[in-house]
């Protein structure tokens, strides 16, 4: 995906950048509110969280593998997000998104749900905590478009405020740009990206694991295999699903089943480490 330059305003309702945040591409309709869990009853006097719309709670999941979200929409966001304070205990921060002009109907905010829903269960970032996902209701064609617009305008807002649930996950378009982990019975190929380093779907890892690997990747390795994510392979474990690890050693690691430096056991196809390639400052003058 191509991005152009933008400009997004953020408001501070109390002065903290880590509280109530308000987000807008100010020329869009579109408008996102963030709020910590601990922040409901403050939040609450913000007239446009009695919009109608589509919120997001997020959280983490007990094992760490992936965090999570709940997909939900309602003519008074506020109004469900209360019942779901009193029901659900593993969020920690919401953000709601609306139209500036609260002139989403019913219709509006279930196509939103169901589109936002699909989308999250595509790219994979998160964990989906709805039970069952809402169905798509049918609408005019010109109002599907202008809401599919509006949904693009909130994955931007989303990923500003921190919750990239809606960007993918592959972004190297250039060989180049693709790192190899190879070892006895491991070869994998990945990025760097964003928010850590981007494992690809079919790699190899090692089913062996040293005696002096330390417990956090031990307990990684596990998570992987129990969340179905590692699957067993001709005596190795192969990846399911393009997968981001936390930094570059973190995927090293799990990939070779000991500890291990990211920015080395990463190379290119010409052998340079990714310490070479992005950690040592270029000329560029030459």
């Amino acid at each position: 995906m191509k991005y152009r330059p933008q400009t997004i305003q953020i408001f501070l309702p109390d002065g903290s950048p880590t509280s109530i945040r308000e987000a807008e591409i100010t020329s869009r309709l579109v408008k996102a509110i963030l709020f910590p869990r601990n922040k409901i009853q403050e939040v609450s006097q913000r007239e446009m969280v009695r919009y109608t719309g589509v919120y997001f709670l997020f959280g983490h999941s007990e094992d760490g593998t992936k965090p999570i979200v709940y997909i939900g929409e309602g003519e008074d966001c506020f109004n469900r997000i209360q019942s779901h304070n009193r029901e659900k205990d593993f969020w920690t921060h919401c953000v709601i998104v609306v139209s500036k002009t609260n002139d989403y109907n019913k219709a509006d905010s279930k196509f939103l749900e169901h589109y936002c829903i699909k989308k999250a269960e595509e790219i994979g970032r998160y964990k989906l905590y709805n039970g069952t996902g809402s169905n798509k209701l049918s609408i005019s064609e010109s109002r599907e478009h202008d809401l599919l617009d509006n949904f693009e305008t909130a994955k931007i807002l989303l990923a500003t405020l921190g919750y990239p649930i809606f960007e993918e996950k592959r972004k190297a378009t250039k060989s180049k740009e693709i790192m190899y982990c190879i070892a006895k019975n491991a070869l994998a190929d990945g990025e760097l990206v964003d928010d850590g380093f981007l494992v690809y779907k079919g790699s190899k890892f090692s089913k062996e694991e040293t005696k002096g690997i330390n417990k956090w990747v031990k307990v990684l390795r596990k998570r992987l295999l129990d969340e179905g994510f590692l699957k067993e392979e001709n005596d190795v474990y192969v990846l399911q699903i393009d997968y981001i690890f936390n930094s570059p050693s973190a995927s090293a690691a799990a990939v070779l089943g000991r500890t291990a430096n990211g920015w080395t056991s990463w190379k290119d196809k010409n052998g340079k480490t990714l310490d070479e390639l992005k950690r040592k400052i270029k000329n560029l003058d030459n």
